[in-house]
């Protein structure tokens, strides 16, 4: 009878796993709005704080006005930049058919000529998907372009409701998860809660900060270069900072092609500029912006933007740094630091293993 009610609660057990995780494959899409609120909502936490020791406010009153300032940030900057850049990308797609016939035209001089005639059918290929481009689009077309917009504001309208909810109700969620917690471990828990959204808040900040600069910096030094369109060049130069790995060298691959049909020293001097932003981002800004923000080392970040490409895509590969970072607060916990961990012994000419000395507090 024991071994029957054991496997049936196993047979249970492992039931409601498997139906958990299809249910997270199925809603992975909320998942990850949801997740990224949370960083949004605790990125705004200490705002909120500061407000209430600035002011004689109550918690509410301080969430509100910290909010609408959010709000009304992200709307200013996007009247403020959308439209110029939506400008700029009309100056440019009306320019590409010139380059394109310039670029067909001097594959024509292009020795071999095999290699010319490979360089001229490439041309062709996107001179017609620019024909194809610029017709007038049909009514199936129309009405897909409408559900696409419909299901962004859609998305952006859940995105600042569970912001704001989180927010709001941050503390009683907290309170009804650390109940199902012994009483012994509840501050424990809160205090792994806490850590967890001040790290994740301060990668949220820190990611704003990188982006903000790089877009800042790109776009100055394009204006200084004489390059058309350098507002919206260095803005997508600041949104793709935000892609792991490979983000500021997609960022780059527009400009060096909007400086190619100027000349190539303009593309050479829009390389330099572009290393010299990343020398500088690397050495100076990562490591003062993001100081403690994440504390994981590089294998483990590899390996989290592997997992997370994997899993969710650009996405997923996004949110893998602070998923990973989180994992690891909730698992410190289990590690030993009391008594650290002696180095692997070193082996000397000889053969013979020499135990690295054991340092003194672990003794």
């Amino acid at each position: 009878m024991r071994w029957t009610v054991r496997g049936a609660g196993f047979a249970f057990g492992a039931g409601a796993v498997a139906l958990a995780a299809l249910v997270a494959s199925r809603a992975l899409g909320v998942i990850l709005l949801v997740f990224i609120g949370v960083l949004l909502a605790a990125s705004l936490e200490p705002l909120v704080a500061r407000l209430r020791r600035r002011f004689p406010l109550s918690r509410g009153q301080a969430i509100l006005l910290a909010y609408v300032a959010f709000f009304v940030a992200v709307v200013a900057l996007a009247l403020l930049f959308v439209p110029a850049a939506i400008a700029e990308a009309e100056r440019v797609v009306a320019r590409i058919p010139d380059v394109l016939a310039s670029a067909a035209a001097w594959t024509e001089t292009v020795r071999p000529v095999a290699l010319g005639d490979t360089l001229g059918q490439l041309i062709a290929a996107a001179q017609d998907q620019l024909a194809g481009a610029t017709r007038p689009p049909d009514a199936d077309e129309v009405v897909e372009a409408g559900f696409t917009i419909a299901e962004a504001v859609i998305t952006v309208t859940t995105l600042l409701v569970v912001v704001a909810f989180w927010l709001v109700e941050r503390a009683r969620l907290q309170r009804y998860v650390l109940a199902f917690l012994p009483h012994g471990r509840r501050a424990g828990g809160r205090a792994a809660w806490n850590r967890v959204e001040r790290r994740l808040g301060f990668w949220t900040r820190g990611q704003l900060i990188l982006m903000a600069t790089v877009g800042i910096a790109s776009g100055t030094a394009y204006q200084l270069l004489g390059l058309p369109s350098a507002l919206l060049l260095g803005l997508i130069a600041g949104v793709c900072e935000l892609i792991p790995l490979v983000g500021p060298l997609l960022g780059a691959i527009p400009a060096l092609l909007v400086a190619l049909t100027i000349s190539p020293e303009t593309a050479l001097a829009v390389a330099v500029v572009y290393v010299l932003i990343q020398l500088v981002e690397a050495n100076v800004l990562v490591p003062v912006v993001m100081r403690n923000a994440i504390g994981l080392s590089p294998l483990v970040v590899l390996l989290s933007l592997l997992a997370g490409a994997a899993t969710a895509g650009i996405v997923g590969a996004l949110l893998a740094v602070p998923v990973a970072a989180a994992v690891e607060i909730l698992v410190e916990p289990f590690q030993a630091r009391d008594v650290p961990v002696a180095s692997e012994p070193r082996v000397d000419p000889d053969g013979d293993a020499e135990p690295d000395p054991v340092p003194a507090e672990a003794t």
